[in-house]
């Protein structure tokens, strides 16, 4: 319809964002009454109220809120902003001009195993893009694919954090593959580092050399650490890591806590407790000789996705993203099954 127009969808989406329409008018560039006036104009062309003003007025300005209708458009917002970024790239192209932007953004494990690679495979097959990379956890990462600072996220998600959650209908998420925990102890031993065998990345079990003296390959049981003391992870880590131990019978005693692999390692080293800690964090760790590192149950597997805003793999750079991103994916444990 020619009566909506992309800037009415922006403001939309920013408002939903934003809850009030002078922060949304501030994250546009905008004044308020502009926006305001912006909005009128669009209910009375429409036939369809869009915001509702609420609450006291504040810092953030009075309260909005979109009707259904508002919301309706502003789904609209992140998929008719990639066909115009399409549009844009693709225009470039018949001009002989080779040219795009991709911003990723991914999670502090994958930081040095998988982005690195993706990046690489960019550089290598689309020299004319330009690329840019935040670390965040994934929350924050799809919110920022959400107000569209970024164009692709690297995500992880565990069995169960699906639950009581609907799909946003603006992303697309694909699975890329499995990244299996292990449990990490203080192995009593000493000498020199080491890291994780380059093949223990992208096989079955973590490999002879990945693990402590003595260590097999056969799952590591949680109940049998009830009584040690655990060091936590971030908070979406840190809920898996409780809801696995209740699995197994037992609450465990949380005393440490921090997302740095690198550190967990130390405080295993120095034996301060016990951690579960993914493969992908691991494979680029060193591993003292003081640390033993064993498998745990499969079903404790976290899945890596990767997400972006529907449509966008129009986008020619982002949809050399996503293929630089399945090139990587060869370092996951395999694909994920369906």
């Amino acid at each position: 319809m020619d009566d909506i127009d992309p800037q009415l969808l922006r403001v939309l989406r920013a408002v939903a964002d934003g809850g009030s329409i002078t922060r949304a008018a501030a994250a546009l560039g905008s004044s308020q009454p502009a926006v305001s006036q912006l909005l009128a104009r669009a209910e009375r062309r429409l036939g369809h109220t869009l915001v509702l003003r609420s609450g006291q007025e504040g810092r953030g300005g009075r309260g909005a809120t979109l009707t259904d209708a508002g919301r309706v458009l502003a789904d609209h917002a992140l998929h008719v902003q990639a066909a115009l970024t399409a549009a844009r790239e693709d225009l470039d192209a018949v001009g002989g001009l080779t040219r795009g932007r991709v911003r990723l953004a991914g999670f502090p494990s994958a930081s040095s195993a998988l982005v690195p690679a993706v990046l690489a495979r960019l550089a290598a097959t689309a020299p004319g893009v330009t690329t840019s990379y935040v670390e965040v956890e994934p929350p924050e990462a799809l919110d920022l694919l959400r107000s569209g600072e970024v164009d692709v996220a690297l995500t992880f998600t565990y069995v169960g954090d699906e639950v009581g959650s609907a799909p946003d209908p603006g992303l697309v998420t694909r699975a890329l593959g499995r990244d299996p925990l292990a449990l990490v102890t203080p192995s009593g031993g000493s000498g020199g580092g080491r890291t994780l065998d380059s093949g223990a990345v992208g096989t079955g079990g973590l490999g002879a050399g990945a693990l402590g003296s003595g260590a097999v390959d056969s799952a590591v049981d949680l109940a049998s650490h009830r009584g040690a003391r655990w060091i936590g992870g971030c908070p979406r880590c840190r809920g898996h890591l409780l809801a696995s131990c209740a699995t197994a019978g037992f609450t465990p005693d949380i005393v440490l806590e921090t997302d740095n692999a690198a550190a967990v390692v130390g405080l295993v080293a120095a034996g301060l407790g016990v951690a579960l800690l993914p493969r992908l964090a691991l494979a680029t760790t060193v591993i003292p000789a003081e640390v033993r590192v064993d498998p745990v149950d499969d079903d404790l597997a976290r899945r890596v996705e990767v997400v972006i805003a529907r449509g966008a793999e129009r986008v020619p750079s982002v949809r050399a993203a996503l293929q630089a991103v399945r090139s990587a994916a060869h370092l996951l444990d395999g694909p994920l099954p369906g």
